[in-house]
């Protein structure tokens, strides 16, 4: 059986109405993919710098840069407001993406939220999002054969669903390992870090690190 890579086939997949505008982005998308799995190869640490490199390659211009205002999403319904201490706390966030202590599903659900509600680029959140969800499954050694349960609408300030984001990806990460055929090493194995803690245990302990970011 071959082996689905289920990030590829996101960037191959993307928005049909966007593809028809810009047919090169699935290209764009999965050349940043490519690059961000050599970045993880070489454990760079995740950062602001990491991530603008990502975002240029994906829109294929070097003039991306952190926001310079509040952003807003939800047709305006969530504001993102932009202070000066805003670029020292999403670099906070992100580096506790590397903290072996917390479980992989919950700091790679972690991660993910932080890039979506700090909303650090002007646009493509989403899609950054997702890939540094990625990343760091990549750095742990974890590549997910499915990722479309973890496309769906998340809201800012909602605690219980950052939770339960971070037991979807423990459960794709069991889904993935049950689907294999073959296991090249145990130490590469998926399962390796679902096996670390309980479903349960990874809502709890982000929605008390989320709860604590909130309180920021």
């Amino acid at each position: 059986m071959t082996t689905v890579d289920g990030f590829a086939a996101w960037c191959d997949m993307g928005d049909v109405g966007v593809q028809a505008t810009d047919p090169d982005r699935g290209a764009r998308l999965r050349a940043t993919l490519a690059r961000s799995r050599a970045d993880a190869s070489h454990s760079r640490p995740l950062t602001i710098p990491l991530l603008t490199t990502w975002q240029r390659l994906v829109f294929g211009t070097p003039g991306v840069r952190f926001r310079q205002g509040d952003a807003f999403a939800k047709g305006g319904r969530e504001r993102y407001a932009l202070t000066a201490h805003t670029e020292r706390d999403f670099e906070h966030c992100l580096r506790e993406s590397a903290d072996l202590t917390v479980p992989l599903a919950s700091r790679a659900a972690r991660a993910y939220l932080d890039v979506a509600f700090f909303h650090p680029f002007p646009d493509g959140n989403a899609r950054l999002a997702m890939l540094t969800l990625a990343y760091v499954l990549e750095v742990g050694a974890v590549r997910l054969d499915q990722v479309g349960p973890l496309q769906t609408t998340r809201y800012a300030d909602d605690a219980a669903g950052a939770a339960d984001l971070a037991a979807l990806v423990s459960v794709l990460i069991r889904a993935t390992y049950r689907r294999s055929t073959s296991v090249h090493h145990p130490d590469h194995s998926p399962i390796r870090f679902a096996e670390r803690l309980p479903e349960d245990g990874c809502r709890d302990l982000v929605n008390g690190m989320y709860s604590n970011r909130e309180g920021r």
